[in-house]
């Protein structure tokens, strides 16, 4: 199958591609599904085609037309990545795939390969716990330092100030989580990727422009198509989606993602091919599923609004016309998810009342999972932050993060609504 129909040139949706692009059953015995491919490597036909396949693999010449690299070793390519990664750059409308062993993995090759010494990162806040980690902790000794600035309306103009602020010309990446984790808020993907066109015009040189789009894609945001360069996922969340693996993906451009992918060969950073074809196995069912699981957070969003004992709900399908966020939201996003950021009235203690009155609710990191989770971000996924910083983007000691699963909504509300009664103390 390719990404077109042959006889009328019709343009396949990602959710038909997520069954049979980058996959022909005859050259597997006629299976439907791809079978795993648990091997190290890869038998060639002759000495000539192992040279060729080993010149496109590093890049020692250019593909001769309708030429695809060939099979050499796992650590380079393998048929259930390969497959996956095709799959994921057609959901994102994007030129190349590489699937990682982890959500940080993929973010961290990608910043090793990416950037050098006396560059300089600026990116929206909050972000997830390891990234966070990632910027202050391990990049700065190699030389790279990063900004961060409150996520949201008008996050552009506050990343143009830092840019000012340091060298523009050092700007090598302007990097987005959004909707921020954990406080759903919303930065402009499009305005953004003006900024870095406004830089490049400045200084001749133009920061890649990196989104984080695990909690809403694949299904619900595509940031390429509003002109980011990079897309990066933990796969482990709604991508693989039961919880049963670890993974991470990045899909972008051509260019770029030749970049990243050569760092991943060297680094070792990719995953089993086991894992991929997990991912395979999840792909087929992610829209089926994330649209079910925000419908269920549509309703117990408007729940907790109603419930004396919150005090704030953060949720993309909460928003109203004349909101800035929801002119955002328009758009760049289809749907709002299923992660919901409150805050309960109490503080911390009333916080962990909540918590722990849970019965079908998991008190569990991660999300995007079939089952229903909730966590504590400020004492738990962001426990590196600084509380101050934290206080800065709206992450206190009441907020909770509840992931919404597949489970019966009826369930889900009167868990929710009991686990509630329980914060008065």
């Amino acid at each position: 199958m390719d990404r077109k129909h042959k006889a009328t040139n019709h343009e396949y949706n990602p959710e038909t591609l997520a069954l049979g692009y980058g996959y022909d059953p005859i050259r597997s015995e006629g299976s439907v599904k791809p079978p795993i491919f648990l091997t190290s490597t890869f038998q060639f036909e002759s000495a000539d085609a192992g040279r060729r396949f080993f010149e496109l693999a590093y890049g020692l010449r250019e593909p001769d037309q309708g030429e695809d690299p060939g099979l050499i070793y796992s650590r380079l390519n393998n048929p259930n990545l390969q497959i996956l990664e095709d799959r994921i750059a057609a959901w994102d409308k994007t030129d190349k795939a590489a699937s990682f062993a982890s959500g940080m993995a993929a973010i961290s090759t990608t910043m090793l390969a990416l950037l050098r010494p006396g560059d300089h990162v600026i990116s929206s806040a909050p972000v997830y716990g390891g990234t966070h980690f990632l910027f202050e902790n391990i990049l700065p000794p190699l030389g790279i330092h990063t900004t961060q600035v409150p996520g949201g309306t008008g996050a552009e103009q506050r990343m143009r100030a830092a840019a000012d602020a340091v060298d523009a010309g050092s700007v090598a990446m302007l990097y987005l989580e959004t909707p921020a984790n954990p406080s759903n808020a919303l930065t402009d993907i499009a305005a953004v990727a003006t900024l870095a066109a406004t830089l490049e015009a400045e200084t001749g040189r133009r920061p890649v422009v990196v989104v984080d789009n695990t909690f809403l894609g694949p299904v619900f945001q595509r940031p390429a198509t509003l002109g980011a360069d990079l897309i990066i996922y933990s796969a482990t969340k709604f991508i693989g989606g039961h919880s049963d693996l670890v993974a991470g993906l990045v899909s972008g451009s051509a260019p770029v993602m030749q970049q990243v992918a050569s760092y991943r060969t060297i680094l070792g950073t990719m995953p089993n091919p086991f894992v991929g074809w997990l991912l395979l196995r999840s792909l087929e069912t992610v829209s089926i599923r994330m649209r079910r699981q925000a419908k269920s957070a549509r309703l117990l969003a408007q729940q907790l609004v109603d419930h004396p004992a919150v005090r704030q709900v953060w949720y993309p399908g909460l928003l109203q016309p004349g909101d800035p966020q929801f002119e955002i939201y328009h758009r760049q996003c289809t749907g709002p998810g299923s992660l919901i950021a409150f805050e309960v009235e109490g503080g911390q203690d009333a916080a962990y009342r909540v918590l722990d009155h849970f019965e079908v609710f998991r008190l569990a990191v991660s999300l995007g999972g079939t089952e229903s989770l909730v966590e504590h971000p400020m004492t738990m996924t962001h426990a590196d932050v600084p509380r101050d910083t934290l206080a800065t983007y709206g992450v206190n000691a009441g907020l909770i993060r509840m992931s919404i699963g597949l489970e019966h909504i009826s369930d889900l509300r009167r868990d929710l609504g009991c686990a509630l009664d329980a914060a008065a103390g």
